[in-house]
C-alpha cells in the first residue's frame, strides 16, 4: 500500500463515491439494491486492477467504517420514524417478527452447521450462527425507499430492532460464558438494558438541551463526534450502545412527546428544528459515503476459493430454507395479507461481517469456511433485489389498470355528456 500514489487515491475515493451515486440512481429506477452492485464492484475491481487484499491489513479500517456506517444508518432511520399511538401496533409487530427470527434462526442455522461442519459443540454453533442470523439495516434501509409508508416502515422498524436484538444476544452470551445459573444470566442481560436504556434517555435529554444552545456554525459534526464517543464508551462497559443510538434518535425526532409537561420550558423548538434539518442532511450524506467505501472494501475481501464447497452450498440451502420457509409462516400468521414484498427482504451484510470477525479466539475454527458468510449475504441479498423489483412491476400494473379504468370512466362520462346534449 506503501507505494501507491496518494492521488491515484484520491481519485479512486472520487470514482468510487461518483459510482456509487449512480447505482443509487439505478437503485430507485430497478429496485436493484445499491450495496449489491458496490459489492460486485469492490470484487470486480480487485480482479481487473490485480490488487491483492490483505486482511490483516484491512480488517482494521473496515472495522472502523462498519462501526462508524452502523451509527449513521441507526441514526439515520431513527430521525425517520415518528412514535404515535396509531404506531404501537406496528413497533410490536416488527419487535416480535425480529425477535422470533433471530431466535429460531440461531438455534436451526446452529443444528446445521454441527450437522454439516461437525467437530463442533452446540455453544461454538450458536456464537457462529448468531451472525447471520440478524437481519441487515445497513442494506434494507436504503434499499426500502420505493415501498409505501407502511411497509418500509415496519422494515426500518424491523432490521433496526433484529441489529439490536442480535448484538446484545451476542455480547451477552459471549461475555456470560464464565456465569454459572441460567438465573444469573438472566440477571445480567435485564440489568444490562434497563442501564443502558436508563442512560440513553439521560443522555438524549442533557445532549438535546445542549444541542440546541451552541451558538457556533461549527457543531453538526462536534454532535456527531459527542455520540460517536458515547458509543465507543458503551461498548467498552459492555452496554448495548446501539440503543443508545435508537433512542437518541427517537428522543431527537419525537421531542415535543418527551419534553412535554414541565420539561416543555426545557425546548426551545423553533432552534432545534433548524438545526436538526442540517443534521439529517448531514447524517445522510455521512451515511452515504461510509456506506459506500465499506461495501467497495468488502467487495475486494472476496475470494470465491471457499464458496463452492459441497457442505458449505448445502448449509447455505438448508439455512435459506428454513429462513424463509419460518418468515413466510409468521407474516402469514400476523399479517394475513399483503406481506409481499416484506417476508423476502431479510439481507444478511453489515453486522453480520461485523459480528463474525468479533468471535473470540477460545472459539475460532481455522477450517470454518466463510464461504457460508459470503453465500448468505449474496444470495438473501438477491431474494430481496428480486421482491422488490417483482414488487414495482406490479405497482407499474396496478397503476396502468388504474389509468385504463380511469379512462374508460372518463370516456363513459363524456359519452353521457353527449347523450344529454343530443335530447336537448
Amino acid at each position: 500500500m506503501g507505494e501507491i500514489n496518494a492521488y491515484f487515491l484520491v481519485i479512486g475515493a472520487a470514482v468510487i463515491i461518483i459510482v456509487s451515486y449512480l447505482f443509487n440512481i439505478l437503485a430507485q429506477k430497478t429496485n436493484i439494491p445499491s450495496v449489491i452492485l458496490l459489492i460486485v464492484s469492490g470484487y470486480a475491481a480487485k480482479e481487473l486492477l490485480g490488487i491483492e487484499f490483505n486482511e490483516d491489513e484491512w480488517f482494521l479500517p473496515l472495522e472502523v467504517l462498519g462501526i462508524v456506517g452502523l451509527i449513521l444508518i441507526v441514526l439515520e432511520a431513527a430521525l425517520d420514524l415518528e412514535l404515535k399511538k396509531s404506531k404501537l401496533r406496528l413497533i410490536w409487530q416488527s419487535s416480535l417478527v425480529a425477535g422470533l427470527s433471530l431466535f429460531f434462526n440461531t438455534f436451526f442455522l446452529a443444528i446445521g452447521i454441527r450437522y454439516f461442519i461437525g467437530n463442533l459443540d452446540m455453544l461454538t454453533a450458536v456464537i457462529y450462527a448468531i451472525p447471520l442470523s440478524i437481519t441487515s439495516s445497513a442494506i434494507v434501509i436504503p434499499s426500502v425507499n420505493g415501498l409505501e409508508k407502511s411497509k418500509r416502515e415496519f422494515l426500518i422498524y424491523e432490521s433496526t430492532i433484529s441489529d439490536i436484538l442480535g448484538i446484545m444476544f451476542f455480547y451477552l452470551l459471549v461475555e456470560n460464558l464464565d456465569t454459572n445459573g441460567a438465573t444469573k444470566v438472566g440477571l445480567n442481560v435485564l440489568s444490562n438494558i434497563a442501564g443502558t436504556l436508563l442512560l440513553s434517555i439521560t443522555l438524549s435529554y442533557a445532549m438535546i438541551i445542549a444541542f440546541q444552545r451552541i451558538k457556533s456554525d461549527v457543531k453538526l459534526f462536534l454532535f456527531f463526534a459527542v455520540l460517536v464517543l458515547f458509543y465507543a464508551i458503551g461498548k467498552l462497559f459492555h452496554l448495548s450502545s446501539l440503543l443508545m443510538i435508537l433512542v437518541f434518535g427517537l428522543v431527537l425526532e419525537n421531542r415535543l412527546l418527551f419534553f412535554s409537561g414541565f420539561l416543555r420550558k426545557y425546548l426551545h423548538e423553533e432552534n432545534v428544528r433548524r438545526v436538526l434539518v442540517d443534521f439529517k442532511l448531514i447524517t445522510r450524506e455521512s451515511s452515504f459515503v461510509v456506506r459506500t467505501f465499506f461495501f467497495f472494501i468488502l467487495g475486494m475481501s472476496i475470494t470465491l476459493a471457499g464458496v463452492f464447497v459441497p457442505d458449505i452450498l448445502l448449509l447455505t440451502l438448508y439455512f435459506i430454507t428454513g429462513l424463509f420457509t419460518f418468515r413466510f409462516f409468521v407474516f402469514k400468521l400476523l399479517f394475513k395479507r399483503n406481506y409481499f414484498p416484506q417476508f423476502f427482504i431479510a439481507p444478511r451484510g453489515l453486522i453480520s461481517i461485523l459480528l463474525f470477525f468479533a468471535i473470540p479466539k477460545e472459539f475460532r475454527i481455522n477450517d470454518f469456511e466463510l464461504g457460508i458468510l459470503l453465500l448468505s449475504i449474496v444470495v438473501t441479498s438477491i431474494f430481496m433485489a428480486w421482491a422488490l423489483v417483482f414488487d414495482s412491476f406490479g405497482k407499474v400494473g396496478r397503476m396502468k389498470r388504474y389509468i385504463s379504468f380511469m379512462r374508460a370512466v372518463n370516456r363513459g362520462k363524456s359519452l353521457m355528456h353527449r347523450r344529454k346534449r343530443n335530447l336537448k
